[in-house]
Formats: structure tokens, C-alpha cells, sequence
């Protein structure tokens, strides 16, 4: 289980926000080019908590990171939600879930929150952009800029993508992602590495989805990456050639994963993921041509 612990890079404190732990999942459903020796493998090096005690099922968690500067209060993705309608995606259906009186118990409300930055538009990481209020989806933050890419947004929307593999995605679209636009709250953006505002940076990162960014935060000479979908499991960091079923566009998801992972092991930022287990932050090292991740 995800902790509240809190982190501090430079003068920045971030804390994980968790919705959710999903168990049900076995590598071989989430890599489709799982091979079973890799397991065998992996036990030993693979932190406990990332799997059941079965070994048969891998653990992910559903999260979003809350950001407070000395001048703004930042959420980095906004996970499921709750009330979404999500038949193609039982585990994230109809959900009813706390993740507004976790805010509140960090003294939080919504309408403190100025920026909600996403690293990409899939169903887990913008189902908390708006609530059900009377029968119509509104923004949850009304005082906060959500900021995006517009690559992402104009694929989702247009006809010839709405293919079989995206119907969630088409859907989030519409009750998380639209009125957000509506209510003329939203940023469209171009993720080319550009600072946004208070040290931080969305940085390209295709593959998983059509504009996928890590969002790079650098503060007093300190550096953290949110690196999204890049990894959905510790497995990745040691297999980086596994991709996961989620990724759109193979060779781009398995080279954008190789470069934060070179990047992470040269630079030593801490890693913020969004789906790893425990408390999702780390780093990685290299060493006998293979990368390696350690819990913080």
C-alpha cells in the first residue's frame, strides 16, 4: 500500500494522493511479451510488495502527486474519479472513492488548487479533473489552470481513432477532459520541454500514448521526474523492453522507457511513478548492463 509520506525536493513538498490498489493482474496480462523464465529471475531482486504472495499477480496502485511551492499547490494527474462511467473498464466502474477527504486531511480544498498537470489523457490519470454536480460533469478544481497536451487531446477526439483500444479513452474524454475546455480552464499545450511554471517542465515522452510527457521538476539544484506510464512496474526498470498492453506505439514506448531510464541512472533524480507499489518514488542505477530501482 501506498504511504502519505511526503518528500521534499529543493523547496517543493510532494505526497502521493492513493485511490487505488489493483491485484488481479498477472504479468503475463499486463506484458504481452511476458516470458514466464522471467520470473524465476526476478525473485530474487523484486521488492517485496510488488507482487502477491502467490507470485502469480503483479501489484499496481492508482495514485495522483500533490505538489506545494512556495507560491502554488500543484496535482500531477488525477487518477479514476468516482461516479465515471467506465463499462469497458470494470475495475475503475462506478467507483465511490475518498480521494477529495484525503486533499481535505492535507489541507487542501479544491478550490486551493491552481494547476493540475496531466502526463497524458488515459481514464487513470484524469478521472478526478471534474465531479457529477447536478447531473453534469464540472470541473472539481474551479480555480485551477489543467494544463495538457494538445497532440493528446486533438487524437482522442478525432473519428479516425476512435478504434476498439480506445473506447475508454474516447469516453474519459468526454465527462473529464471536455468540460474542462468548456468552462475555459484548460491549457493546451505542446510538450517540447518547456518550462510551465514553478520549475517544471513537460518533456516527450511518446509511446504509451500519441504525446506522453514526464514532467521533470527541478528545484535548488534538486530534480525529480513524474514519469507517468513510462513504468507500471518495478519489472521494467530490469526487462525495459517489456511493454505493457496499455502502450499504443511499441518501438516509441520501449525507446522513450530506455531514455529516462539512461537519463535517471546518469542524473539522479528521484523517480515519482504512477503506478508502481509501496511508495512509487525511487532511483535508478546502472551497473553489469543492467538498470536497477530502489525504493525510497
Amino acid at each position: 500500500m501506498l504511504n502519505e509520506k511526503s518528500y521534499q525536493i529543493g523547496n517543493m513538498v510532494i505526497t502521493c494522493i492513493s485511490e487505488l490498489l489493483l491485484k488481479q493482474t498477472t504479468p503475463a496480462e499486463l506484458f504481452p511479451n511476458w516470458n514466464s523464465e522471467l520470473l524465476s529471475d526476478s525473485l530474487s531482486w523484486l521488492p517485496p510488495g510488488t507482487m502477491d504472495e502467490t507470485h502469480q499477480h503483479v501489484i499496481l496502485s492508482v495514485h495522483s502527486w500533490l505538489i506545494r511551492t512556495p507560491r502554488h499547490v500543484i496535482l500531477i494527474d488525477t487518477g479514476v474519479g468516482s461516479n465515471k462511467n467506465r463499462p469497458f473498464t470494470p475495475a475503475f466502474h462506478q467507483l465511490s472513492l475518498p480521494y477529495l477527504d484525503k486533499l481535505q486531511a492535507l489541507g487542501v480544498k479544491p478550490e486551493n488548487v491552481d494547476y493540475v498537470l496531466m502526463t497524458h489523457l488515459h481514464v487513470d490519470h484524469v478521472g478526478w479533473n471534474t465531479c457529477l454536480k447536478e447531473g453534469n460533469w464540472v470541473p472539481t478544481f474551479p480555480n485551477a489552470r489543467y494544463v495538457f497536451s494538445k497532440t493528446e487531446y486533438e487524437y482522442y477526439n478525432n473519428p479516425i481513432n476512435h478504434i476498439p483500444r480506445n473506447k475508454t479513452s474516447v469516453i474519459a474524454q468526454q465527462d473529464s477532459i471536455i468540460p474542462l475546455i468548456q468552462a475555459g480552464l484548460a491549457d493546451m499545450i505542446a510538450v517540447d520541454g518547456s518550462e510551465w511554471i514553478d520549475g517544471l517542465s513537460f518533456m516527450p515522452t511518446a509511446g504509451h500514448s500519441i504525446d506522453h510527457a514526464t514532467i521533470s521538476l527541478s528545484s535548488c539544484g534538486q530534480e525529480a521526474l513524474f514519469i507517468g506510464d513510462l513504468l507500471h512496474h518495478p519489472l521494467q526498470v530490469r526487462y525495459p523492453n517489456l511493454n505493457s498492453i496499455y502502450d499504443t506505439f511499441s518501438e516509441q514506448a520501449i525507446a522513450s522507457r530506455l531514455w529516462v531510464l539512461e537519463y535517471a541512472s546518469r542524473r539522479k533524480p528521484t523517480i515519482f511513478c504512477s503506478h508502481f507499489p509501496n511508495s512509487s518514488v525511487g532511483t535508478v542505477t546502472h551497473d553489469d548492463q543492467k538498470f536497477h530501482w530502489s525504493y525510497i
